[in-house]
């Protein structure tokens, strides 16, 4: 799912949705651009008003504060309408992978020759279907038999396909993906438009998008301010008047004056791009391909201060490889090594090609023919830990260090201590010994690597700066753990994790006040995905998994937690950011313009025009114009979000308030002054 790249529609259907916006049923739903909206209502019917006689500033002055107030709204409008435009884009993308297609149901998963043609709208869930290449996988669905190649570039952008099978993590299928090879039988499990695509759909087109409760605290705050300075202008209209008859100089403040001042006081800013901000950090997400389910799991990343991680796939690349061959006294390594590898000709497993790789590498030892050998290979299984070969009377083995030394002990042969040392040393280094035994007698061990991933140990020395403890997760022993958790950096590890271990381990950080996030696929992480607070199912992981995640990894990649993190601490920092630049500004012009206002009553008040602006008329023009200016200017990083940056959250106040908070109060005083000398040396004012 692709970011659609911005263009002229997308730009033009903004500008279209921003006038659609002006309805007062959409304008209602954010108070403080209401109070704007109703400010530009007011000073157009003032200014029709001064037609008949009644006439509180002059026409042209009353129509020019309306038209800006009208455009102020109408930029908050386009803000708000671009993101949502972005979202709309990838949705229309998503839109093309939804379509009613024919689905083969069957009426019984062991017979797919007897089937009914139905329209996969009308699937229910529980039913069971029958696909086969080059057909579209109708509905989204659990495989209950087969295994076949699924192209699913229609959602997540990747070309290349996946496979999906029956039983273990990669059971799932969506709707609207397409079989490239072989067949599957799916059993449904979603209802009619409640699929995953469905889901998709109305979360980056934003149609289900709430406030979060951050956003809710922030708009409480922002209507509270804006009713504070609604007291404030509205008591200046009888002081004005009562402050000019004592004073007998100058007049009241007009009522066009009063509703502009209010506009540039109230922080209009935040106010106009909080919701834009809102949609771009869901669209930033969506960008990333992973699925959010609610706005609150964004915001709930930005705050995790406990990353549990995998480490197979996330910390390690994954599959161990061979790194070296050790042999026992008396046996030569190539000895060994030629042993290790005709063990692992028909092992296909990334560790058994890697063994025949390095066997190649050290000592030239290449294919051979074993239709002459008579081989017979023995398959590695889950009972027996161990794979071999036997050929003309030889019998060689190789597996885990216990399950050898019993298949050598029970067989009449000796388990040397010289074995047990190295298989100790490799396992303390964190690496995997496998044994090698030819024909009862103990070669060696080979040295299996799990390989840390370059630039790991930075990002989390990154995390850390940001106050984020990261915890490896693996099913490895305690010792090989704790090696590969020191060579990585991570802050902690849980060793021979199970699943009532993973959630345990949650809660007891839970208790303590952290907010923790993991990653899982299977089954098993289910309860533990459910109880995180952030919780990134990947999206060739299983059902319940992604029923227990809040958001879904289409890409199924590990290390996407770290990447959701960063997305998620980008949009407080981009919210707070700004909030802090509004209030900031609001501030400005409040100095900037209160003084110039009371000029007639008070000429002592001149001392405090500081800016030299040149009237009150030039004052009001020149902040009214800013303040709307200054909303164009900022949506670029509203939607872009403010440069992400790893440091602490004592940090990140002290760089809003010097960057964003200096930066809010300096703007306002330059670009005030520079319009009022603009409108000044046109001669407008």
């Amino acid at each position: 799912m692709k970011e659609k790249s911005f263009n002229k529609s997308i730009f033009r259907d903004a500008i279209r949705q921003s006038f659609i916006k002006l309805a007062p049923r959409v304008q209602v739903k954010n108070p403080v651009m209401l109070v704007v909206y109703i400010g530009a209502i007011l000073t157009a019917a003032l200014y029709i008003l001064s037609f008949t006689g009644i006439k509180d500033e002059n026409s042209g002055y009353i129509l020019t504060i309306s038209l800006i107030l009208w455009f102020t709204v109408l930029f908050a409008n386009f803000a708000e309408a671009i993101a949502e435009g972005r979202g709309r884009a990838q949705a229309d993308s998503l839109r093309s992978a939804r379509k009613d297609v024919k689905a083969k149901k069957l009426k019984s998963a062991s017979n797919i020759e007897e089937y009914t043609e139905v329209i996969s709208s009308n699937l229910k869930k529980g039913d069971i279907v029958y696909v086969k290449a080059g057909e579209q996988i109708p509905m989204d669905g659990e495989v209950i038999k087969g295994a076949a190649s699924v192209d699913e570039s229609a959602i997540t952008g990747e070309s290349a396909p996946v496979i999906r099978e029956s039983g273990g993590d990669r059971s799932a299928v969506t709707g609207g993906t397409t079989l490239v090879s072989d067949w599957l039988v799916i059993q449904v499990t979603a209802e009619p438009g409640n699929s995953f695509l469905d889901k998709m759909i109305a979360m980056v087109e934003g149609a289900s998008r709430k406030k979060t409760p951050n956003e809710i605290a922030l708009q409480i705050l922002l209507v509270t301010l804006t009713v504070i300075f609604l007291v404030v202008t509205a008591t200046l209209l009888p002081f004005s008047g009562f402050a000019s008859s004592q004073a007998g100089a100058g007049s009241a403040i007009s009522v066009t004056n009063v509703i502009a001042l209010l506009v540039c006081l109230a922080p209009t800013t935040i106010g106009a791009l909080l919701s834009s901000i809102g949609i771009a950090g869901m669209s930033r997400l969506n960008q990333a391909n992973v699925l959010a389910m609610s706005g609150r799991a964004i915001e709930a990343a930005g705050d995790v201060d406990v990353l549990l991680l995998d480490k197979t796939g996330t910390i390690t690349l994954g599959n161990r490889q061979a790194s070296e061959f050790i042999s026992l006294k008396g046996v030569k390594e190539q000895e060994l090594a030629d042993a290790a590898q005709l063990s692992s000709i028909a092992d296909e497993t990334p560790e058994g090609r890697s063994i025949v790789i390095l066997a190649k590498e050290r000592f030239g030892i290449r294919g051979r023919d074993l239709s002459k050998l008579g081989a017979t290979f023995v398959g590695f299984t889950a009972n027996t830990r161990m794979s071999g070969i036997d050929y003309q009377g030889n019998e060689i083995r190789k597996g885990a260090a216990d399950a050898i030394k019993t298949f050598v002990i029970d067989k009449g042969g000796d388990y040397p201590e010289e074995c047990e040392r190295i298989v100790e040393r490799v396992a303390g280094e964190g690496g995997t010994p496998l044994v090698v035994a030819k024909n009862n007698i103990i070669l060696g061990v080979i040295y299996l690597k799990d390989i840390v991933k370059n630039g790991v140990k930075e990002r989390f020395e990154d995390l850390r700066k940001m106050g984020i403890k990261t915890i490896m997760i693996t099913g490895d022993n305690p010792m090989t753990a704790a090696s590969i958790a020191a060579e990585a950096g991570v802050d902690d590890f849980l060793a021979e994790a199970t699943p009532e271990a993973k959630l345990t381990l949650i809660r007891d950080y839970q208790a303590k006040g952290h907010l923790v996030a993991m990653t899982g696929d299977g089954t098993n992480d289910a309860p533990a995905l459910a109880q995180a607070d952030v919780a990134v199912a990947m999206n060739t992981g299983t059902q319940a998994a992604k029923e227990a995640g809040n958001m879904v990894d289409l890409d199924s990649s590990p290390t996407k937690l770290i990447d959701i993190v960063r997305i998620g601490k980008q949009l407080l920092m981009t919210r707070g950011s700004l909030t802090t630049f509004s209030v900031a500004n609001d501030v400005a012009k409040y100095f900037a313009i209160i003084p110039v206002l009371f000029f007639g009553i008070f000429p002592q008040l001149t001392a405090l025009n500081i800016m030299g602006l040149t009237s009150t008329t030039s004052a009001i023009l020149s902040a009214i114009i800013y303040n709307a200016l200054i909303i164009i200017a900022l949506i670029p990083l509203a939607l872009k979000g403010v440069k992400y940056r790893e440091m602490s959250a004592g940090k990140l106040l002290k760089q809003n308030i010097l960057v964003y908070g200096l930066g809010g109060i300096a703007a306002p005083f330059v670009a005030i002054k520079l319009i009022d000398m603009l409108l000044t040396a046109c001669g407008i004012v």
